[in-house]
């Protein structure tokens, strides 16, 4: 990523949830190199503990807590002991996740409120938080990964679809909000990343949407992190767009 070695982050925080792996494991080590503060949750110990050695092993100091971000008290919570124990937060980066791979007729209300909770209210919640500071500095950047499904939908990813929908329409909408404040609101519309969230795949459905992509092949979560790091660094001119990093997909 040299790059991007022009760029600092020198005395910013940056909240990344759910970065205990993953892309937001790789969003918040580019930060972090550029000298950025992290701090990042999850919804359990054993996991940020995970994190934070991973963060160890690479030099980067990274402040993790646990939060359910599907809990509206949590992450009021979380906010504020950022902020009491870290400083304000100047970039958000909306990451946490899950999927659900299943027929729209088998999904229980549990399994869709669980996805919607997980993939849109954390954003609402943890948004809501974190923009009072940043209109009053007139400053601030979120980013909310989303995916090219919330943009074409994906058949057995009803909910998943839906809630990445939701997102991209939530990011058009709260950046026309906080224009007038010099806060930016992206979102990137991922591609098939390769990560964990994709374990569910046998070996043949892996192969057989590989097939699917023009680049003949997943995206990286290092790719995904120069995105998020290019978003930030965008002019502030730049919001309330829906990027996308897909290979071709679409």
């Amino acid at each position: 990523m040299a790059i991007l070695d022009k760029f600092s982050l020198e005395g910013k925080i940056a909240l990344v949830t759910g970065a205990s792996y993953g892309i937001g494991f790789a969003i918040a080590t580019a930060y972090a190199e550029a000298g950025a503060t992290i701090v990042f949750n999850d919804i359990k110990q054993e996991l940020v503990d995970k994190g934070i050695a991973a963060y160890e092993e690479k030099g980067i100091k990274a402040h993790g807590y646990v939060c359910d971000v599907t809990d509206e008290e949590q992450v009021n919570e979380l906010i504020a002991k950022i902020e009491k124990e870290v400083g304000v937060i100047d970039i958000l980066v909306n990451n946490a996740g899950i999927s659900h791979i299943n027929l729209l007729s088998d999904m229980t209300d549990e399994d869709w409120n669980h996805i919607i909770q997980t993939n849109l209210s954390s954003v609402f919640y943890c948004c809501r938080q974190a923009i009072p500071p940043m209109v009053s500095k007139r400053s601030g950047k979120i980013i909310n990964i989303s995916s090219m499904w919330g943009l074409s939908g994906a058949s057995c990813e009803v909910a998943y679809s839906a809630s990445k929908s939701g997102i991209n329409g939530f990011t058009k909408a709260l950046a026309k909000e906080l224009a007038p404040s010099n806060v930016q609101v992206n979102a990137i519309a991922c591609g098939v990343i390769d990560t964990s969230m994709n374990d569910q795949l046998t070996p043949e459905e892996r192969k057989a949407l590989e097939d699917e992509i023009p680049a003949g092949r997943y995206g990286t979560p290092k790719e995904i992190a120069q995105m998020v790091w290019n978003i930030v660094h965008a002019p502030e001119y730049m919001t309330g767009q829906i990027i996308g990093v897909d290979g071709g997909f679409l």
